[in-house]
């Protein structure tokens, strides 16, 4: 709670302001969608074992099996563990408050003692929120549509696996919306392509860079490239764009960096100031 824990050390702060802004577009333009949200963990149960997160993960797993052209051998394995993973990451996040509310309670009352005046939280990781069931039906609903983007949108040279859970993007769906299912769908749906095209922008330079320091993963071949999509993809694209300023000297390609690198920075002060604004209502 505002007592003692965070979430803010998180990667999710970094996509916030975009997902903050949809949501203010859709609470001004769009109310009436808060009409068709549902309970979700009703729904979960109503849905049952077909619907349950181990299940998901075994759909996704074959699937993404399948497309790579696994043996069948390859495809259930790969499928079996893809679903335990997902299930067990909702138990384990389940223990993170309970298990850090001794150690963040003490952690505050030194500190408040040594810096008197001073509201100090205990900064910690996403799997604090696991435990929420609005947090895994969206998951649960935008990995397919992930996949499913993957294949279909131009400039998109990425499968996402690994990223599959989009644990920098839910995150801050749920605490901004307040669990609001149906809008965390929308806002999830319209940002998922910036975190593909963020990956595709970043492979050559991960896969180049893991081969120079000898990391580069043996199941692939070496034509082949990897990446990340599950992280912020603004951040990818703000890299990309001062690596390129700077190895090129581009007068016009510099300027150009200068303003994004501003935008971003003042687009983050007006969330910080939005939010506080709306903490003390």
């Amino acid at each position: 709670d505002e007592n003692n824990v965070t979430t803010t050390a998180h990667p999710s702060l970094l996509i916030a302001p975009f997902v903050y802004i949809i949501d203010k577009f859709i609470t001004k333009f769009l109310p009436f969608v808060d009409k068709f949200d549902f309970n979700a963990e009703i729904l979960n149960k109503k849905i049952g074992f077909w619907g349950s997160k181990f299940s998901i993960g075994v759909y996704l797993g074959c699937f993404i099996g399948i497309l790579g052209q696994q043996s069948l051998k390859e495809v259930l394995t790969l499928g079996f563990t893809t679903g335990v993973v997902l299930e067990l990451f909702a138990y384990i996040g389940g223990w993170f408050g309970p298990a850090i509310e001794p150690l963040s309670n003490r952690i505050s009352t030194i500190m408040s003692s040594r810096f008197r005046g001073r509201k100090l939280f205990i900064g910690i990781d996403w799997p604090i929120l696991a435990s929420s069931a609005e947090l895994w039906a969206v998951v649960n609903i935008l990995a397919p549509i992930l996949l499913f983007m993957a294949m279909l949108l131009p400039g998109n040279h990425v499968l996402p696996l690994g990223g599959i859970l989009l644990t920098v993007l839910v995150p801050a769906l749920l605490l901004i919306t307040g669990g609001k299912v149906i809008r965390m769908t929308i806002i999830g749906t319209i940002l998922l392509p910036l975190f593909l095209w963020a990956a595709t922008m970043i492979s050559s330079f991960l896969t180049n860079t893991s081969k120079e320091i000898g990391e580069f993963p043996s199941g692939l071949s070496k034509n082949q490239m990897f990446s990340s999509v599950d992280s912020d993809p603004i951040e990818k694209m703000l890299g990309v764009l001062v690596g390129n300023a700077w190895n090129s000297f581009d007068i016009r390609l510099i300027i150009f960096a200068i303003i994004a690198v501003i935008l971003y920075i003042i687009f983050f002060l007006w969330y910080f100031k939005s939010m506080g604004n709306r903490q003390k209502f």
